[in-house]
């Protein structure tokens, strides 16, 4: 990447102001257009959104959407309807014991109509504060009942089964941690106490461990901060076995949106953890222990991705892709989403944005000025793409917001348009949340307001 040092949040005011208004549009034609019977809309299909899936992990993005559009905008149909549709659909995805989504799905629904209660956007009553706040420890607990034990703690299994940890889960560990913030009580046989954030934390460490690369030598691929999709485990005696991918190139390689998860999920629960008090953490071998596991992987991911990312800050699909050697020199012009050889992932630099960001602010606030400019400044400078065309989606007929995403190359599901040798072009629910939330995150910064955290619907 060419970071662009220059760059201050207010200089994105205008492209912000343009794309809230083109997201206003997006959710509107879904709403209108979409038939809801055929399941969650997961990506778009020349222009509409369709749904494929292994499970229902996009659901809680759409009408999350509709709630981040309502933060963003005060347009209360927004709200209405991000809270009626909580209210009539995400029921099931709390009590779901066969994915490793409550983090995308509840936080993203339950957790943001709460958050707008505690923070004092909408009128606050005691039925409906308690609702989210039921949802929300249910739905941790369910999501940490998927537990797999190992050499030295364990992890929340990918839906894949017991044996399989996928990177993408440590943002499902906002889940855990919420419902263990809020007092919930995790039981298992004999009235045994599960303690949530023991498992948040183990399954953190475990992400970091087994996910995360450091250029320590494990394998002939060890580089500092790449990142493998899934690790695979031995059940029976605990044991790592090997590095796989579900959706990117390789075990080998670094599939950009697994980084991505990586990056903000890191980023985000070390702001949560600078919340909690010494005394809370110490039972898990204290403070300094997490804080420098958590650190360690979420600058090493940062890094790797800086530095395997094109000038203009949006990544391709993954960085170990089989034709990316037949583009050249890639790494050092703009990434190009119309080539004839290898997709980009723009979904992938939305959520790395958000993570760039917040570890920017964190290690600022920690004193580390020189280091937290350098991360900030990455995620100003990939948002600054990212608002603004081939990225930002303008043609009215078009239900995506943020094109260029991609959801599984190796499976060949995302659409190729009629003259292109590689998909392009269209949207992921995924994607459009995520460019929302950190558009919102990035708005709240310009206009002062509370800092944006999944952790702000906890009681102050």
């Amino acid at each position: 990447m060419q970071i662009n040092n220059s760059l201050h949040p207010n200089d994105l005011s205008t492209k912000l102001n343009r794309f809230w208004e083109l997201s206003g549009q997006k959710i509107r034609l879904i709403e209108n257009e979409y038939d809801g019977t055929k399941g969650s809309p997961v990506f778009t299909v020349a222009g509409k959104y369709t749904t494929r899936g292994w499970t229902e992990w996009t659901q809680g993005f759409q009408f999350g959407s509709a709630i981040v559009q309502f933060d963003a905008t005060n347009e209360t149909d927004f709200l209405e309807m991000g809270r009626q549709k909580t209210l009539r659909v995400m029921a099931p995805h709390i009590s779901h014991i066969g994915v490793h989504d409550h983090g995308f799905n509840n936080v993203s629904t339950y957790g943001n109509l709460l958050r707008l209660m505690r923070e004092g956007r909408i009128p606050e009553n005691e039925w409906e504060t308690n609702f989210y706040e039921l949802a929300l420890k249910i739905s941790g607990a369910v999501q940490a009942s998927r537990w797999t034990p190992v050499k030295n703690g364990g992890f929340i299994s990918s839906f894949n089964g017991p044996h399989s940890l996928f990177v993408d889960t440590i943002r499902s560990c906002r889940a855990l941690v919420l419902s263990h913030a809020l007092g919930h009580v995790f039981q298992g046989e004999g009235d045994a106490k599960i303690n949530l954030l023991e498992r948040a934390l183990q399954h953190i460490k475990a992400t970091a461990d087994y996910s995360v690369f450091y250029g320590e030598g494990r394998d002939t691929y060890d580089i500092w901060g790449r990142t493998a999709h899934e690790s695979v485990f031995n059940v029976k005696d605990g044991n790592f076995r090997c590095p796989n991918s579900q959706q990117g190139y390789s075990g080998f390689t670094t599939w950009t949106r697994g980084l991505a998860w990586a990056m903000c999920g890191f980023a985000e629960e070390l702001e949560w953890l600078a919340t909690r008090d010494d005394a809370e953490l110490e039972p898990f071998s204290g403070r300094s222990a997490i804080e420098a596991y958590m650190l360690k992987a979420a600058t090493a991911t940062c890094d790797f991705y800086i530095e395997h990312t094109p000038t203009d800050g949006i990544p391709y699909w993954d960085t170990g892709a089989p034709n990316l050697h037949r583009l050249g020199d890639y790494l050092n012009r703009p990434a190009e989403p119309y080539n004839d050889f290898e997709p980009v992932d723009s979904s992938a630099a939305a959520i790395g944005a958000q993570g760039l960001l917040r570890l920017g602010k964190y290690l600022t606030d920690q004193g580390n000025s020189d280091a937290g400019k350098r991360y900030y400044q990455a995620g100003l400078t990939v948002l600054d793409t990212l608002f603004d065309e081939p990225y930002l989606s303008t043609n009215p007929a078009h239900q995506g917001l943020l094109l260029h995403s991609i959801y599984h190359q190796p499976n060949g599901w995302d659409y190729v348009p009629p003259g292109s040798r590689i998909a392009n072009g269209e949207s992921s629910m995924w994607g459009d949340y995520h460019i929302r939330e950190v558009a919102l995150y990035l708005q709240r910064i310009i206009r002062n307001e509370p800092y944006y955290t999944f952790f702000n619907c906890l009681p102050q």
